[in-house]
């Protein structure tokens, strides 16, 4: 990994602004960075001297004078963020103003092969900054790893296509898939919210003040360590709750109750969903149940929460058509809380990574050692 230059930090103040911006004149940085002309016209100067800023263009002005227009430049890099989902991985890279260099998807199974191909992309002039790997675990905070390490078979996944010496960050995919709701979903606008997933497992996205909650043992929002069965006659198990409303126990379930009547059982959720919505009897009850699942969740949220927005995700939770049964539901047990569908879909993930993976390459080039102006 290419190290950053040392900075005066004024400069480091207007290079963080231009990657925030993606574009800008002097006086707008100046603005922007709190700092006086003279200064950022300086500081510009030392940006473009290292390479980190590059001459864009003109604008116009309304007096008809025309200034200058700054963007980034091939010295500030490039970020890498990686989905490792349970069944497909997709790979994003961008630039540190958050433009899009490249992308990639694949199979879990071929994830090394997708980091590569997402690498192999990428400007070959631009160093790597950083690396986000979003993952269905609970990341402890600041857990962070040069790309050689060994982490355990989620990691070793892709860690053999990763630059050595590039500084990898862990990030729970929920968490991550909050964060594209917040800034480019159903979210925006929205300070506090909660985004439940629902799909193979269960999770909960907790985003307070637009920050998400990470807990002291980066594990808020577990949702599949809440106590199931809560029964007299019942011992709870361990992540209990996440196997009777994950997909693969709503699957189990409709092909229990399927009739011999209604044709072939529906063999994924696509198919459960697709067919309820054609007004089979049989798909309609099992996702109406479902729905009152997810409702009571969502009344446990609320409780403890009390987001006043409820985000549905995840493979069988994004379906709009659970929204009447979990709105219901929600409202006998609970208070008024809005709830939607999610608007970032299965990309969520990997967006809200990239856009954690673009703040901590800025950091990279402006927390390096700096010097006085």
């Amino acid at each position: 990994m290419a190290r950053a230059p040392r900075l005066t930090e004024s400069a480091s103040a207007v290079f963080a602004v231009l990657a925030q911006a993606g574009t800008a004149t002097r006086p707008q940085l100046a603005s922007l960075a709190r700092l006086s002309k003279p200064t950022v016209s300086s500081a510009v100067a030392e940006l473009e001297g290292v390479h980190l800023a590059a001459h864009s263009g003109t604008s116009s002005g309304g007096t008809g004078r025309s200034a200058a227009v700054y963007r980034l430049g091939p010295a500030a890099g490039a970020v890498l963020a990686v989905d490792l989902g349970p069944a497909v991985t997709r790979v994003r890279g961008c630039a540190l103003d958050g433009s899009l260099l490249a992308e990639a998807t694949g199979p879990r199974d071929d994830a090394a092969d997708v980091v590569r191909e997402a690498l192999s992309a990428l400007p070959p002039d631009a160093p790597l900054r950083t690396i986000v790997v979003a993952v269905g675990d609970v990341t402890a905070p600041q857990r962070m790893r040069p790309a050689t390490a060994k982490a355990g078979p989620v990691f070793d996944a892709v860690a053999v296509a990763l630059p050595p010496g590039v500084p990898v960050h862990l990030e729970n995919n929920v968490n991550c898939a909050a964060l594209a709701e917040l800034h480019e979903g159903a979210a925006r606008g929205r300070h506090t919210f909660g985004y439940l997933r629902i799909g193979v497992g269960i999770g909960l996205g907790i985003v307070v003040g637009g920050q998400v909650l990470a807990g002291a043992n980066g594990a808020a929002g577990e949702l599949a360590r809440l106590p199931y069965p809560w029964d007299d006659d019942r011992e709870p198990r361990h992540e209990a709750l996440e196997e009777y409303i994950g997909a693969r126990s709503l699957l189990g379930r409709a092909a229990a109750a399927w009739p011999d009547t209604d044709g072939p059982c529906p063999r994924t959720a696509d198919e459960l969903f697709a067919l309820a919505g054609q007004g089979r009897a049989a798909a309609r009850a099992i996702v109406d149940r479902h729905a009152v699942d997810v409702g009571r969740l969502a009344a446990a949220v609320t409780a403890v929460l009390d987001p006043g927005l409820l985000v549905l995700g995840g493979s069988t939770g994004a379906f709009a058509q659970l929204l009447p049964g979990v709105r219901a539901e929600l409202e006998r047990l609970s208070w008024p809380t809005e709830v939607v569908s999610s608007q970032v879909g299965d990309l969520g993930t990997v967006v809200g990574a990239a856009r954690l993976a673009v703040a901590r390459g800025v950091q990279t080039v402006t927390e390096a050692p700096r010097t006085k102006d």
